[in-house]
């Protein structure tokens, strides 16, 4: 028997300590299947019961809700929406995670403490914060409307209230993986002459792709289903000022049911999007860290 073997059954659990920290079977049983009853009655059940109700009266009116003009109108405010402030919250995420993983600086505590701050107060608040800073009565209301600028019940408020709401996003995704990865290679790289964009395109970026891939694919979830702060600021203008959470609002609270279900529907194809996105980058994650 080599050392390494001796060494192996020296530090390898007795039976009766294996057997301790191995649940038993019916332990096991129970606790998988309270998990997919939880997630049966709380997931599964209500998505399969919206995809039902939206077809219940069959394809062509499903087809009609989705293409009525009041729904497309619904349907681009909320790409617009989401395609300016996915983009404005990815910058956002790079620049303060950078910041916070690679500097020391007075206040950076209180910086780490304000990206959690939408985590921590209600979208409704949010969006009344909002209405108190720019709309007729606000703090900057006057001036605003002076300069004939409008924000509140308009798309430039729905627009600041989503970016609000979600850019904790992905600076909270890339702040913990950048302060693990460590300054070392950007160092190395500007020691060998590289520029500050050199840097961060050939170095840093590759490193955090994933994360910050991760990170948008949630922020633009949210963006795109976020209904609390968006439904203070907008006004709920048809046609103008709705996005697809408060056109689904409206339809339900006039009894048309069928067709909200049916709008309803396609945020819950942007769920099973997100999720199948999350899933693949998680696969990817793991294949990329595996020696």
């Amino acid at each position: 028997m080599t050392t390494a073997t001796v060494t192996t059954l020296e530090h390898a659990p007795a039976p009766s300590v294996r057997a301790a920290l191995v649940d038993p079977p019916l332990v096991r049983g129970g606790l998988i299947a309270i998990a997919l009853g939880f997630l049966a009655s709380f997931l599964l059940l209500p998505l399969a019961a919206v995809f039902y109700e939206a077809l219940a009266g069959g394809l062509g009116l499903y087809w009609a809700s989705i293409t009525d003009p009041m729904a497309r109108s619904a349907i681009w405010l909320t790409l617009v929406v989401a395609g300016i402030s996915v983009p404005v919250n990815a910058v956002f995420g790079i620049a303060a995670a950078w910041a916070i993983a690679r500097f020391e600086f007075p206040g950076k505590s209180v910086l780490v403490t304000l990206i959690d701050l939408p985590f921590a107060v209600s979208p409704v608040i949010s969006g009344l914060i909002f209405i108190l800073l720019f709309g007729a009565q606000g703090f900057f209301g006057p001036w605003l409307a002076e300069h004939g600028i409008r924000i509140i019940f308009a798309i430039p408020g729905i627009v600041i209230a989503t970016t609000f709401i979600t850019f904790p996003f992905v600076a909270r995704e890339l702040i913990p993986l950048m302060q693990e990865q460590g300054a070392e290679e950007e160092e190395a790289a500007i020691s060998l002459g590289a520029s500050g964009w050199q840097m961060f395109r050939r170095v840093t970026l590759p490193k955090i792709r994933f994360g910050l891939l991760y990170g948008v694919v949630l922020l633009n979830a949210r963006a795109m289903g976020e209904f609390g702060a968006v439904s203070v600021v907008s006004g709920h203008i048809r046609g103008q000022t709705n996005t697809l959470p408060l056109h689904v609002e409206i339809l339900y609270n006039e009894y048309q049911g069928t067709a909200a279900f049916a709008v309803a529907s396609l945020l819950a194809l942007l769920a099973l999007a997100t999720l199948a996105a999350k899933h693949l980058l998680e696969w990817q994650i793991r294949r990329t860290n595996r020696p």
